[in-house]
């Protein structure tokens, strides 16, 4: 593409030599653009502000009356060419664009498609909220909190003793440095002291969400799971409330032939306490019980640290393992399924929104 002439910037509109130099430089740019973006620089080149013609144009107001028309007539006659010349090229180029473009994005509508398999949620997050939806709908709340957690909240609130197993380098991830007194939290339960702190009673919330156990990886274990607990803090609530709330619970995920037992356990945040097992009917080889979480009533202790006077009011707690509720609810052998994100899994659930 060559350029438009160097040196003295043409200023005399009448110079028709220099004039019509210009306009053959500019006339021969044009024609050298093989494409819109070359022709763009032409253009600004020859035709700009600071180009030759441009500036001879806009002397032509400081010339004398009788010499203006003169010159108004040469310059129109030669920027006219130029833009001529540029409509031209501009079509040339636009139209070998679009063939190319035509030819580069062509589609063989004979060849077979090529299809996208869709995703799926995964199971554990749909059941998660089928879980959520359950307890709001009998006015429950949902409630959060960090994973990163005090130890403090996930033990001491809790009515865990300093030496209890739990609290052990070999059961729990503790943060460095250790006198931070951080850790990767074993249960929600520290959601339910929070939530004890931060709200008014009466409560009752829902507190679903990740966990953390130095648990190795295999066929029913993994050190990253999901657990569902529930808190209900009111006057007047017995191990009656917590059993009816329960089984409620079972028949409307497990179906109404699905029914509870309560075995005495142990837990530190819990007096009584025990051990939920659930008649599930439909399990593969035949209805049986199954070990389903643990439950009681809420430890004076643990209402006394959150500032609720356990005379006045008690509680009931429970908690359950989402992956466990889904291993024996749709059949699922083996704890590697659910993580190692495999979208044949998610798809066996069916493609929920």
């Amino acid at each position: 593409m060559s350029e438009p002439t160097s040196g003295v910037a043409l200023q005399d509109p009448l110079d028709e030599t220099a004039i019509n130099a210009a306009v053959e430089d500019a006339i021969a740019a044009i024609a050298a653009a093989s494409n819109l973006d070359e022709l763009k620089a032409a253009r600004l080149a020859h035709t700009g502000e600071k180009s030759p013609l441009s500036l001879a144009n806009r002397a032509i107001g400081k010339l004398p009356g009788d010499r203006k028309a003169a010159a108004g007539k040469l310059m129109g006659a030669s920027r006219g060419k130029v833009n001529q010349a540029l409509a031209r090229r501009t079509e040339e180029l636009e139209a070998e664009r679009d063939a190319r473009i035509l030819v580069e994005e062509a589609v063989d509508v004979t060849a077979a498609p090529r299809r996208r398999r869709a995703g799926a949620r995964h199971p554990l997050s749909v059941l998660q909220e089928r879980v959520a939806d359950v307890f709001v709908g009998m006015g429950w709340e949902i409630a959060d909190g960090p994973e990163v957690e005090s130890e403090w909240f996930n033990f001491d609130a809790l009515n865990f003793p300093p030496d209890h197993p739990a609290r052990e380098m070999q059961d729990t991830f503790f943060l460095e440095p250790a006198e931070a007194h951080l850790l990767l939290r074993t249960h929600t339960s520290p959601v339910q002291v929070r939530s004890m702190l931060e709200r008014d009673v009466p409560i009752y919330v829902l507190c679903p969400g990740k966990v953390f156990r130095t648990d190795e990886l295999d066929a029913t274990h993994t050190p990253v799971f999901h657990q569902f607990e529930g808190l209900a803090i009111d006057k007047g609530l017995s191990m009656a409330d917590l059993r009816g709330t329960l089984e409620h619970f079972a028949r409307t995920m497990f179906g109404e032939e699905a029914s509870i037992r309560l075995r005495p356990n142990f837990f530190p945040f819990t007096e009584p306490s025990a051990e939920l097992d659930i008649w599930h009917p439909g399990a593969k080889g035949g209805p049986r019980w199954i070990e389903w979480g643990g439950c009681g009533m809420v430890h004076p202790n643990v209402l006394r640290a959150a500032g609720i006077d356990p005379d006045v009011y008690s509680g009931f707690a429970f908690g359950m393992g989402i992956e466990r509720t889904l291993m024996f609810r749709n059949e699922v052998l083996d704890m590697h399924d659910m993580i190692e994100g495999d979208i044949r899994f998610s798809e066996h659930f069916g493609m929920e929104i």
